[in-house]
């Protein structure tokens, strides 16, 4: 197995937008989708395991297992707004070849539902955020960079790595509209306020008045599942790492 995907139902969808939201800088992309799926109540149609994904399993308290996995969810939204495919899970691939195998087969899913536009969410690693984070853009074409640029966003400059980078450069290759959002955030640690910020953006481009009232409590919960899996430390863990100042390294 490389990537093996098991879709559980193909929705009928009229246009709609892929949104990317894997585990990143700040966890921006995780929150922003998590806290998407939970208000429209998105119903999940596909299940993703890879070989390239990390070699583990977490028990549960009921003595079960949980894995690394990624999910599709889809949502018929209606009313003026854009229907959605939401990319969500727990990780990204570990390698090149799994990266690469993983976009690519969701692209491959999201063109066969009707996508033509695709959505990557991000952390822009800073060493002081604003009290508004600022949201900064990359494109796959100069139409969608002016109409991302019309949403207050400000032109990316550098390097975008990983899965929102990787996908609007593959999905400029398939001749899709894409755009990548990245916003400010220290980086080391769930920031509900940068996946707010990201999400009143979308709110604009999507045409949705997505209430974000919940976005601190999408946070706490990708919070847990990171510290499950080891990717962030606990509480206790972090108290310790503090007392132990000459030891601490990010």
């Amino acid at each position: 197995m490389v990537c093996a995907i098991e879709i559980y139902e193909k929705p009928q969808l009229d246009n709609p937008v892929l949104v990317e939201g894997l585990p990143g800088i700040g966890f921006v992309a995780n929150i922003a989708t998590l806290h998407l799926i939970h208000e429209l109540r998105a119903a999940r149609f596909a299940e993703i395991h890879s070989s390239a994904f990390q070699d583990l399993a977490i028990t549960t308290e009921t003595g079960g297992t949980r894995s690394p996995v990624n999910e599709l969810y889809h949502c018929k939204c209606g009313a003026g707004g854009r229907d959605l495919i939401l990319w969500y899970g727990n990780t990204q691939a570990l390698t090149t070849f799994g990266q690469y195998e993983l976009c690519g087969r969701v692209l491959d899913i999201a063109q066969e539902l009707g996508c033509r536009t695709v959505v990557t969410l991000g952390g822009f690693k800073t060493d002081e955020v604003r009290p508004i984070p600022q949201v900064y853009a990359a494109a796959s074409d100069t139409e969608s960079m002016s109409q991302v640029l019309e949403l207050g966003t400000k032109i990316m400059v550098g390097q975008i790595f990983g899965v929102a980078g990787l996908t609007i450069g593959l999905a400029r290759l398939r001749n899709l509209k894409a755009f990548s959002l990245l916003i400010e955030t220290l980086g080391a640690y769930p920031d509900a306020s940068a996946a707010r910020q990201a999400l009143l953006v979308l709110n604009k481009f999507l045409n949705f008045n997505v209430d974000l009232s919940k976005v601190d409590a999408a946070a706490d919960e990708t919070r847990k599942i990171l510290e499950s899996f080891g990717i962030i430390r606990t509480g206790a863990e972090e108290k310790k790492k503090e007392e132990q100042k000459f030891r601490w390294f990010i």
